[in-house]
């Protein structure tokens, strides 16, 4: 449970259909599986104490006192276990029968939900045993247990974790149009348990697997949806036991149909809470039903994930479709500045074209844009601006790209401006230090910039998300533009989007655009080595730019300590970098993310693409002084 982290289980015991005995020890064994496999909370399925489909054996006063009986001895043979159980079965109280999920921890009944919505077509007719638990809400003894609460509106919440929090409903519940997950999740359940018993027939599966995972996204929830399976089949149906963990819309574990055994997830109960907090529309209503909260005293303890963090988690996790995405994400960059043309009137854009990554893509941008618009790829003028640290090949590449694509393309060394440049401030041409390497930077936006008056064009801004992060940007030199077409994409997505390009495009493009993908990343600021190639190699200064994305996905998006991103990182990059290599960069990546953000209050407009930007207008909003004392105590004591 450390970092908001709860290993969850759904288990699917093989039972026989109104042996209560004999599933409660099923129950019991599975039950101890899970604790020993580190699960803090396990859910089992609707009924399987006794088998959901014991139809109208439920009137039979033996088999209710069995389950009792088998309910009681579920939770005395477990009573040392350090985890809550949910389970399902049979309540009557006074003269009315419901069907229950029993929430147990170490010996004790937290609670019991009755089901809500009572299904009553062909397959199913609970409605002939079963009563509706709307409008329940009483202490009752069972099991052994006086004065237990039985209710719809109980959450259950850990003493020492409030965002453990959890909420029950069962099977049909989850298929109505007014699910009670509504009212729990909104009351702050950050997991919703359903204990389910749904028989399979063609097709219903991924129905039933979309309405689970549309649910957790819908309530910023995860779900957990445990199915009755082997042992259930009897008379006319067949169960699956098709049992599915989801978090936030995406499914993290699913079970093989036709099976029973448990399915393990480690769900991230904190990313929940901070999506909710930055969500301004998800909130309580005043007229929502009030929610009774069950204590459980569980201490937090640290668990061995199974769960993976990609180590690129901009790009999309998909690779299937990853190339679907790629022109997704070309075709918002083009539709905005296509719309900032349209709107100004400009038919002209003037690109500074390094030859690397950045200045790549930004072309690659601009070519769809004139495309989409119908205009002439001649009015995208690129620039290539040689100076100290210029080398052959990225120059040569320019020049390669601006052919391929039939763009403008012309050349103005800078050399000789940059030298009278150190004349006129008094600087030694020898020093190579910041002022040697910003010079060369702000003159090249300067000619930019009076190009664009030339031609009547806007100046394309090429930096990233990445640099913006770290503040890797001249400010007032590649810092500005006119229109920053790569404002929102990070360097790791920046490789995929030129790599899916080079996929699509003709041979002598394609050969152009691989050996960008293939060239070190640099201002190339500084003279080339004795060989003329790349000395100046970014990562080199700052780190891996695959590291500082994970860094600067896991803060920005979902607010996570430097502490809990480092924990992520060591799992994410294990075996790639040592941890104290990671925990190096990532103080780097906070200190240098606190320092730069007076570059991220005035940046030039740029379109939106992901979840993750730093715009200061609407997406990041942060003071420019603010103290990172906080976050590197945090960190130091990681």
């Amino acid at each position: 449970m450390k970092y908001g982290f709860v290993k969850t289980a759904a288990a699917t015991p093989k039972i026989r259909v109104a042996d209560c005995e004999y599933n409660a020890e099923q129950i019991i064994s599975l039950a101890k599986e899970a604790y020993e496999n580190g699960a803090s909370l396990v859910v089992f399925p609707e009924l399987c104490v006794t088998g959901y489909t014991c139809s109208d054996l439920f009137f039979q006063t033996a088999l209710l006192i069995s389950a009792e009986k088998g309910a009681e001895k579920i939770i005395s043979s477990t009573r040392e276990l350090d985890i809550v159980i949910v389970f399902g079965a049979p309540v009557a109280v006074k003269q009315s029968l419901y069907n229950c999920a029993i929430t147990i921890y170490k010996g004790e009944i937290l609670g019991i939900v009755p089901k809500v919505n009572i299904p009553n077509y062909s397959e199913f007719y609970e409605v002939r045993q079963f009563m509706s638990g709307k409008n329940i809400n009483e202490c009752i003894s069972f099991a052994g247990k006086k004065c237990v609460d039985i209710s719809k509106n109980l959450l259950f919440q850990c003493s020492h974790m409030s965002d453990f929090s959890f909420g029950i409903e069962i099977c049909e519940d989850l298929w109505v149009a007014d699910s009670p997950s509504i009212n729990l999740a909104k009351n702050g359940a950050a997991i919703i348990c359903n204990l389910s018993s749904s028989d399979d027939v063609i097709g219903k599966a991924q129905y039933r697997r979309d309405l689970v995972k549309m649910q957790s996204g819908k309530l910023c929830c995860a779900y957990i949806y445990s199915d009755s399976g082997f042992g259930e089949s009897t008379t006319d149906m067949v169960f699956s036991g098709q049992n599915i963990i989801s978090e936030n819309a995406t499914v993290i574990s699913e079970s093989c149909r036709f099976n029973h055994g448990i399915i393990y997830a480690d769900i991230d109960v904190e990313k929940l809470m901070e999506e909710r907090r930055k969500t301004n529309t998800y909130n309580s209503n005043s007229d929502i039903d009030h929610i009774k909260v069950k204590y459980f005293d569980m201490n937090k303890r640290e668990i061995k994930l199974t769960r993976k963090f990609p180590q690129t988690p901009f790009v999309p996790s998909d690779k299937s479709d990853l190339e679907n995405r790629c022109e997704e994400i070309i075709t918002i960059q083009a539709t905005g500045l296509a719309t900032r043309l349209e709107h100004t009137g400009i038919k002209n854009v003037v690109l500074g074209l390094s030859g690397g990554l950045d200045s790549t893509l930004a072309l690659i941008v601009c070519v769809h844009t004139f495309d989409m618009l119908g205009l002439d790829r001649k009015n995208i003028h690129t620039v290539t601006m040689p100076c100290f640290g210029t080398t052959k090949r990225t120059k040569s590449n320019a020049e390669k790209l601006a052919e391929a694509y039939g763009v403008s393309f012309e050349e103005i060394n800078i050399s000789v401006a940059v030298l009278q440049h150190f004349k006129d401030i008094m600087h030694d041409e020898k020093i190579t230090d910041i002022t040697y390497e910003n010079s060369q930077a702000r003159e090249r936006t300067q000619i930019l910039m009076d190009l664009s008056n030339k031609y009547n064009g806007l100046v394309i801004g090429t930096g990233d998300l990445s640099e913006l992060a770290l503040g890797w940007a001249t400010y007032n030199g590649d810092h500005m533009s006119m229109y920053a077409v790569n404002v929102s994409i990070p360097k790791t997505l920046v490789r995929y989007l030129t790599a899916y390009e080079a996929k699509i495009a003709d041979e002598t493009l394609k050969e152009v655009l691989l050996d960008v993908l293939a060239t070190p990343v640099s201002p190339e600021l500084l003279p080339p080595d004795d060989q003329g190639k790349i000395a100046q190699k970014t990562e080199d200064v700052v780190g891996p730019y695959e590291l500082h994305d994970f860094f600067l996905y896991y803060m920005v998006r979902f607010g996570f300590a430097p502490s809990k991103i480092y924990y992520m990182a060591k799992i994410a990059f294990s075996g790639k970098y040592r941890d104290e290599v990671i925990k190096k960069w990532l103080t780097v990546f906070v200190k240098r993310f606190f320092a730069q953000q007076f570059k991220r209050s005035c940046l030039p407009d740029g379109p939106k693409v992901g979840s993750v930007t730093l715009s200061p207008r609407s997406d990041w909003r942060m003071p420019s002084d603010a103290s990172v004392n906080a976050w590197l105590k945090d960190l130091e004591n990681a």
